[in-house]
Protein backbone atom coordinates (compact mmCIF):
# COMPACT_ATOMS: atom_id res chain seq x y z
CA UNK A 1 0.00 0.00 0.00
CA UNK A 2 1.48 3.62 -0.80
CA UNK A 3 1.56 5.96 1.48
CA UNK A 4 0.09 9.65 1.53
CA UNK A 5 2.98 11.92 0.40
CA UNK A 6 0.32 12.81 -2.70
CA UNK A 7 -2.00 13.95 -0.16
CA UNK A 8 0.06 16.17 1.81
CA UNK A 9 2.16 17.70 -1.56
CA UNK A 10 -1.95 18.51 -2.08
CA UNK A 11 -2.33 20.10 0.58
CA UNK A 12 0.37 22.21 1.19
CA UNK A 13 -0.29 23.56 -2.68
CA UNK A 14 -3.94 24.55 -1.56
CA UNK A 15 -2.99 26.49 0.93
CA UNK A 16 -0.64 28.39 -1.40
CA UNK A 17 -3.53 29.07 -3.64
CA UNK A 18 -5.23 30.57 -0.79
CA UNK A 19 -2.46 32.73 -0.68
CA UNK A 20 -1.48 31.67 3.01
CA UNK A 21 0.90 29.25 4.98
CA UNK A 22 -0.31 26.19 5.87
CA UNK A 23 -0.88 25.25 9.98
CA UNK A 24 0.80 21.84 11.04
CA UNK A 25 0.00 20.72 14.57
CA UNK A 26 2.38 18.64 16.55
CA UNK A 27 0.97 16.18 19.15
CA UNK A 28 2.81 13.04 20.72
CA UNK A 29 1.21 10.67 20.36
CA UNK A 30 -0.28 8.50 23.17
CA UNK A 31 -0.17 11.49 25.52
CA UNK A 32 -2.64 12.01 27.70
CA UNK A 33 -3.26 8.22 26.55
CA UNK A 34 -3.62 6.98 23.25
CA UNK A 35 -6.92 7.49 23.07
CA UNK A 36 -6.63 10.95 24.34
CA UNK A 37 -3.78 11.74 21.80
CA UNK A 38 -6.14 10.29 18.94
CA UNK A 39 -8.85 12.30 19.90
CA UNK A 40 -6.67 15.91 20.70
CA UNK A 41 -5.34 15.44 17.01
CA UNK A 42 -9.04 15.08 15.55
CA UNK A 43 -9.57 17.95 17.78
CA UNK A 44 -6.66 20.22 16.04
CA UNK A 45 -7.94 19.31 12.62
CA UNK A 46 -11.29 20.25 13.78
CA UNK A 47 -9.86 23.66 15.05
CA UNK A 48 -8.29 24.19 11.21
CA UNK A 49 -5.20 22.76 11.39
CA UNK A 50 -4.09 20.79 7.65
CA UNK A 51 -1.53 18.87 8.76
CA UNK A 52 -0.55 16.73 11.53
CA UNK A 53 2.94 15.67 12.77
CA UNK A 54 2.58 12.86 15.54
CA UNK A 55 5.53 12.60 17.93
CA UNK A 56 6.95 9.35 18.47
CA UNK A 57 8.10 9.45 21.78
CA UNK A 58 11.73 8.99 23.24
CA UNK A 59 13.46 8.50 25.80
CA UNK A 60 16.28 10.76 24.88
CA UNK A 61 14.51 14.05 23.10
CA UNK A 62 17.71 15.88 21.54
CA UNK A 63 15.39 18.33 19.92
CA UNK A 64 12.54 18.60 22.29
CA UNK A 65 11.97 21.36 25.05
CA UNK A 66 10.57 20.56 28.68
CA UNK A 67 6.85 20.78 27.74
CA UNK A 68 7.26 18.08 25.23
CA UNK A 69 9.61 15.98 27.34
CA UNK A 70 7.15 15.90 29.77
CA UNK A 71 4.62 14.69 27.45
CA UNK A 72 6.68 12.18 26.30
CA UNK A 73 7.43 10.82 30.04
CA UNK A 74 3.57 10.09 30.39
CA UNK A 75 3.29 8.23 27.03
CA UNK A 76 6.35 6.01 27.74
CA UNK A 77 5.76 5.68 31.52
CA UNK A 78 2.24 4.11 30.34
CA UNK A 79 3.97 1.46 28.19
CA UNK A 80 3.25 3.66 24.75
CA UNK A 81 4.84 0.91 21.79
CA UNK A 82 5.59 1.76 17.79
CA UNK A 83 2.03 0.07 17.70
CA UNK A 84 0.29 2.43 19.66
CA UNK A 85 1.83 5.68 17.19
CA UNK A 86 0.81 3.49 13.75
CA UNK A 87 -2.70 2.94 15.67
CA UNK A 88 -2.72 7.37 16.21
CA UNK A 89 -1.93 7.90 12.69
CA UNK A 90 -4.59 5.30 11.13
CA UNK A 91 -7.15 6.62 13.14
CA UNK A 92 -6.17 10.27 12.85
CA UNK A 93 -6.29 9.77 9.06
CA UNK A 94 -9.24 7.59 8.55
CA UNK A 95 -11.08 9.66 10.69
CA UNK A 96 -10.59 13.26 9.16
CA UNK A 97 -8.88 12.33 5.44
CA UNK A 98 -5.76 14.73 6.53
CA UNK A 99 -2.16 14.28 5.72
CA UNK A 100 -0.81 13.15 9.11
CA UNK A 101 3.47 12.28 9.50
CA UNK A 102 5.42 10.78 11.87
CA UNK A 103 8.33 13.13 13.90
CA UNK A 104 10.61 10.71 15.40
CA UNK A 105 14.30 10.16 16.32
CA UNK A 106 16.34 7.44 14.12
CA UNK A 107 17.19 4.87 17.12
CA UNK A 108 13.55 3.62 17.23
CA UNK A 109 13.26 3.50 13.31
CA UNK A 110 16.59 1.54 13.03
CA UNK A 111 15.68 -0.98 15.99
CA UNK A 112 11.84 -1.62 14.67
CA UNK A 113 13.66 -2.29 10.87
CA UNK A 114 13.17 0.56 8.62
CA UNK A 115 11.46 -1.84 5.66
CA UNK A 116 9.17 -2.99 8.32
CA UNK A 117 8.65 0.47 9.47
CA UNK A 118 8.01 2.14 6.30
CA UNK A 119 5.46 -0.32 5.24
CA UNK A 120 3.53 -0.35 8.09
CA UNK A 121 3.35 3.97 8.18
CA UNK A 122 2.29 3.33 4.54
CA UNK A 123 -0.19 1.51 4.93
CA UNK A 124 -1.45 3.14 8.57
CA UNK A 125 -2.41 6.26 5.96
CA UNK A 126 0.84 8.30 7.19
CA UNK A 127 2.43 10.98 4.50
CA UNK A 128 5.76 10.56 5.76
CA UNK A 129 8.59 11.33 8.32
CA UNK A 130 10.28 14.16 10.19
CA UNK A 131 13.94 12.94 10.73
CA UNK A 132 15.78 15.55 13.36
CA UNK A 133 18.46 13.32 14.00
CA UNK A 134 18.93 11.52 10.28
CA UNK A 135 22.51 12.62 8.72
CA UNK A 136 20.96 13.38 5.03
CA UNK A 137 24.72 11.55 4.32
CA UNK A 138 23.33 8.37 6.58
CA UNK A 139 19.27 8.03 4.87
CA UNK A 140 19.88 5.90 1.40
CA UNK A 141 18.43 3.19 3.11
CA UNK A 142 15.46 5.66 4.52
CA UNK A 143 14.63 6.99 1.63
CA UNK A 144 14.54 4.29 -0.81
CA UNK A 145 12.33 2.84 1.59
CA UNK A 146 10.11 5.35 2.05
CA UNK A 147 10.36 6.40 -1.57
CA UNK A 148 9.23 3.03 -2.62
CA UNK A 149 6.50 3.26 0.01
CA UNK A 150 4.67 6.67 -1.32
CA UNK A 151 6.02 8.60 1.76
CA UNK A 152 7.33 12.61 2.43
CA UNK A 153 11.24 12.44 3.71
CA UNK A 154 11.14 15.97 5.99
CA UNK A 155 14.68 16.87 7.09
CA UNK A 156 15.11 19.99 9.08
CA UNK A 157 17.45 22.59 8.75
CA UNK A 158 19.01 24.94 10.80
CA UNK A 159 20.11 28.98 10.94
CA UNK A 160 23.74 27.49 11.43
CA UNK A 161 23.74 25.37 8.06
CA UNK A 162 25.63 26.67 5.56
CA UNK A 163 24.42 27.48 1.93
CA UNK A 164 26.01 23.88 0.83
CA UNK A 165 24.57 22.30 3.31
CA UNK A 166 21.37 23.50 2.66
CA UNK A 167 21.45 22.40 -0.94
CA UNK A 168 22.63 19.19 0.11
CA UNK A 169 19.90 18.96 2.58
CA UNK A 170 16.93 19.96 0.48
CA UNK A 171 18.18 17.95 -2.98
CA UNK A 172 17.65 15.07 -0.04
CA UNK A 173 14.20 15.97 1.16
CA UNK A 174 10.27 15.64 0.20
CA UNK A 175 7.24 16.72 1.47
CA UNK A 176 8.65 20.16 2.61
CA UNK A 177 11.40 21.32 4.67
CA UNK A 178 11.16 21.83 8.35
CA UNK A 179 12.78 25.34 9.50
CA UNK A 180 14.41 25.09 13.20
CA UNK A 181 13.87 29.10 12.98
CA UNK A 182 16.17 29.11 16.51
CA UNK A 183 18.87 27.27 17.35
CA UNK A 184 18.36 25.13 20.69
CA UNK A 185 14.99 23.25 21.99
CA UNK A 186 11.75 23.54 21.16
CA UNK A 187 9.47 25.65 23.70
CA UNK A 188 7.46 28.82 22.84
CA UNK A 189 8.77 31.60 22.58
CA UNK A 190 8.62 35.91 23.07
CA UNK A 191 9.69 36.07 19.28
CA UNK A 192 10.29 34.20 16.06
CA UNK A 193 12.41 36.90 14.81
CA UNK A 194 14.28 37.78 11.78
CA UNK A 195 16.58 34.57 12.39
CA UNK A 196 13.64 32.40 10.97
CA UNK A 197 13.16 34.68 7.91
CA UNK A 198 16.51 34.62 6.31
CA UNK A 199 16.75 30.77 7.33
CA UNK A 200 14.09 30.62 4.82
CA UNK A 201 15.47 33.08 2.16
CA UNK A 202 18.65 30.80 1.96
CA UNK A 203 16.52 27.65 1.83
CA UNK A 204 14.04 28.68 -0.50
CA UNK A 205 16.85 29.70 -2.86
CA UNK A 206 17.89 26.05 -2.53
CA UNK A 207 14.93 24.16 -3.52
CA UNK A 208 11.32 24.63 -4.48
CA UNK A 209 9.85 22.34 -1.58
CA UNK A 210 7.98 24.33 0.96
CA UNK A 211 9.71 25.97 3.89
CA UNK A 212 7.79 25.45 7.20
CA UNK A 213 9.24 27.04 10.13
CA UNK A 214 8.84 25.39 13.81
CA UNK A 215 10.16 26.29 17.31
CA UNK A 216 8.83 28.75 18.94
CA UNK A 217 5.80 29.77 17.73
CA UNK A 218 2.69 29.67 19.91
CA UNK A 219 -0.40 32.67 19.22
CA UNK A 220 -2.03 34.00 16.04
CA UNK A 221 -0.27 36.87 16.04
CA UNK A 222 3.04 35.30 15.78
CA UNK A 223 1.65 32.31 13.12
CA UNK A 224 0.51 35.51 10.87
CA UNK A 225 4.10 37.04 11.61
CA UNK A 226 5.83 33.45 10.38
CA UNK A 227 2.77 33.01 7.81
CA UNK A 228 4.42 36.49 6.05
CA UNK A 229 7.53 34.46 4.78
CA UNK A 230 7.21 30.52 5.12
CA UNK A 231 5.27 28.30 3.26
CA UNK A 232 3.94 26.50 6.52
CA UNK A 233 3.57 27.28 10.43
CA UNK A 234 4.59 24.38 12.89
CA UNK A 235 3.04 25.00 16.43
CA UNK A 236 4.01 21.96 18.88
CA UNK A 237 4.38 23.10 22.26
CA UNK A 238 1.28 25.23 22.77
CA UNK A 239 -0.60 22.66 21.73
CA UNK A 240 1.38 20.62 24.29
CA UNK A 241 1.09 22.68 26.86
CA UNK A 242 -2.48 23.06 26.97
CA UNK A 243 -3.01 19.59 27.56
CA UNK A 244 -0.96 19.88 30.39
CA UNK A 245 -2.81 22.72 31.75
CA UNK A 246 -6.26 20.96 31.38
CA UNK A 247 -7.96 20.06 34.40
CA UNK A 248 -9.58 17.31 32.44
CA UNK A 249 -8.94 15.63 28.79
CA UNK A 250 -12.61 17.36 27.64
CA UNK A 251 -10.96 20.74 28.41
CA UNK A 252 -7.72 19.63 26.90
CA UNK A 253 -9.63 19.07 23.76
CA UNK A 254 -11.67 21.91 23.96
CA UNK A 255 -8.46 24.19 24.32
CA UNK A 256 -6.76 22.78 21.70
CA UNK A 257 -9.16 23.18 19.13
CA UNK A 258 -9.19 26.73 20.29
CA UNK A 259 -5.71 27.31 20.06
CA UNK A 260 -5.72 25.99 16.50
CA UNK A 261 -8.34 27.93 15.31
CA UNK A 262 -6.86 31.05 16.71
CA UNK A 263 -3.79 29.55 14.97
CA UNK A 264 -5.94 29.17 11.71
CA UNK A 265 -7.23 32.72 11.73
CA UNK A 266 -3.40 34.05 11.98
CA UNK A 267 -2.20 32.18 9.08
CA UNK A 268 -4.38 33.70 7.25
CA UNK A 269 -4.44 37.51 8.52
CA UNK A 270 -7.62 37.44 10.23
CA UNK A 271 -5.30 37.70 14.27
Amino acid sequence: MSGNIRLLDDTLAAAKAEGRAALIAYLPAGFPTVDGGIAAIKAVFDGGADVVEVGLPHSDPVLDGPVIQTADDIALKAGLKIADVLRTVREAHEATGKPVLVMTYWNPIDRYGVERFTAELAEAGGAGCILPDLPVQESALWREHADKHGLATVFVVAPSSKDERLATITAAGSGFVYAASLMGVTGTRASVGEQAQELVRRTKATTALPVCVGLGVSNARQAAEVAGFADGVIVGSAFVQRMLDAPDEAAGLAAVRTLAADLANGVRGKA
